[in-house]
């Protein structure tokens, strides 16, 4: 039997990169997805090339809605009848220095990071905690870990992705919902691959490995934690790095 079959998950920020790389991961293992995303038209499109409608759907979804969220995931167990699996994955930069960042764009990250990781494992532990099992996974950083320059709009939306993981799973242990984190490390995206050539270089010399990461190496650790390979972990951060700032 493939590793999620029958299981029903929602991925938020699910249109593209990372987000899409976990669906399409989670459909080869037999799950129904819903992925949710601001950019419907987008969503739409992804959805449609991991499978019909029975398969995959798509739902315009800002995460910072605490209704919107709400609805997301109902509308997910309304379609396929179960929310086993959720992936909190939706984010946004607006990286400056803490000289020149406006306090709106400081609020947009923590917004759409933190508060809609909030909403999603809020609403999601709603649902699964009735059918007393449920996986949450929840995409930080290692930004959250160390901390980048440009960016203290991220890593503390990003750290603190990781504290709100952990107070979640201690919450929820007893229901049989189970709370994990990722922390992607240098992964090749459109934003990525947008960086100055001389940065890239800087970047990567940063990996033991000498390697970006693929999308599809984060996903392969959210299939993990989705799974019942790892029944026995809740509360854990996997950093997904190639051994950057260990």
């Amino acid at each position: 039997m493939a590793l999620l079959e029958r299981k029903v998950a929602v991925i938020t920020g699910g249109a593209r990169g990372i987000g899409l790389a976990i669906a399409e991961a989670f459909v080869a293992e037999g799950a129904r997805v819903v992925l949710g995303d601001v950019d419907e038209d987008r969503a739409e499109s992804a959805a449609k090339q991991l499978g019909d409608p029975s398969v995959a759907l798509a739902t315009r979804c800002d995460v910072t809605e605490s209704a919107e969220v709400q609805a997301l995931l109902r509308g997910a167990v309304d379609a396929f009848g179960s929310l086993d699996i959720l992936v909190n994955n939706a984010g946004i930069t607006r990286d400056a220095t803490m000289r020149t960042m406006t306090e709106e764009q400081f609020d947009q990250v923590i917004g759409v990071h933190l508060k809609g990781c909030w909403h999603g494992t809020r609403h999601a532990a709603a649902i699964m905690r009735e059918q007393r099992a449920g996986s949450i996974v929840n995409i930080s950083s290692l930004s959250g870990k160390v901390g980048m320059v440009g960016q203290t709009n991220y890593s503390a939306a990003k750290a603190g992705i990781v504290g709100l993981t952990k107070a979640a799973a201690k919450e929820l242990a007893h229901h049989g919902v189970r709370v994990n984190a990722i922390q992607p490390g240098l992964i090749r995206s459109a934003m990525t691959e947008a960086l100055p050539e001389r940065i890239w270089d800087e970047k990567v010399a940063q990996v033991p490995m000498r390697r970006v990461g693929e999308p599809r190496e984060v996903a392969s650790v959210a299939l993990f934690y989705a799974s019942a390979m790892s029944s026995y972990m809740t509360g854990t951060v996997a950093e997904v790095t190639g051994g950057r700032f260990m």
